[in-house]
């Protein structure tokens, strides 16, 4: 009579057995829950990103840093660019082809082991000669804006190189300070691993790299093979 007594709720008492029906929402467990589902779902995207992103640098692109001045003034010493790998596949209608005027790399035809990086001057078939400093492919002078004269003072001439199929002619930019095929000769087809697509490093001056389109009208070489066929005839 004089205890404490506990009042009911005005509905009286209520409990989820009241009801089997009754629908409990839990907002900690279902949060908790949730972040977990997140979380998979986030690491699953994670991981097929890390390995888009392997196969994408083992077959299409590759980063490479350029070493030395033989591009000046277009590449310098300590650049870093990407380069395009699938011209490996150009035997196929929608893989890049080699171009006059593209940047390569490839593996020293007489040291493997190492890679340098040159514009494509001479494609298989063509007649490359240098009268007086100035480049002629099959006859015609090459308009070579890409140069800077102060690296090119040399007015040195050589005979005419003949591009045998599966090959190309390929020379530095800066001309006086370029070990190049004026020196070693051609470069198989095989050892080219890239063309140069994208300068990322430094940032002040990444750019999309592209090819030098001036001499388009160049006339076409004695070969009309395909890069690739034809036989291995001495140069």
């Amino acid at each position: 009579m004089f205890g404490k007594q506990s009042s009911a709720p005005p509905f009286g008492t209520i409990d989820i057995n009241d009801d089997l029906d009754i629908e409990v929402h839990r907002p900690k467990e279902a949060a908790r829950k949730h972040f977990w589902q997140e979380s998979r779902l986030l690491f699953r995207d994670l991981i097929f990103a890390l390995m888009v992103l392997a196969l994408v640098m083992v077959f299409i692109i590759q980063p490479v840093k350029v070493e030395g001045t033989s591009m000046l003034p277009y590449l310098h010493d300590g650049e870093r660019i990407f380069v395009n790998k699938l011209i490996y596949y150009d035997d196929y209608n929608w893989a890049p082809h080699i171009y006059r005027g593209d940047i390569v790399v490839f593996w020293f035809p007489e040291d493997p082991s190492k890679s340098y990086i040159k514009r494509v001057i001479g494609l298989p078939g063509d007649t490359v000669e240098v009268h007086e400093g100035h480049v002629r492919v099959n006859g015609k002078d090459l308009i070579e804006t890409y140069l800077d004269p102060q690296l090119n003072m040399s007015h040195s001439s050589r005979p005419p190189t003949y591009v045998k199929p599966g090959y190309y002619f390929v020379m530095g930019d800066n001309r006086d300070n370029s070990s190049d095929s004026r020196i070693w000769g051609l470069v198989p087809k095989k050892y080219i691993y890239g063309k140069a697509l994208f300068r990322y490093w430094p940032l002040s001056t990444a750019t999309v790299i592209t090819r030098d389109t001036h001499n388009t009208s160049v006339p076409p070489g004695t070969a009309t093979r395909r890069d690739g066929d034809g036989s291995d005839d001495d140069q």
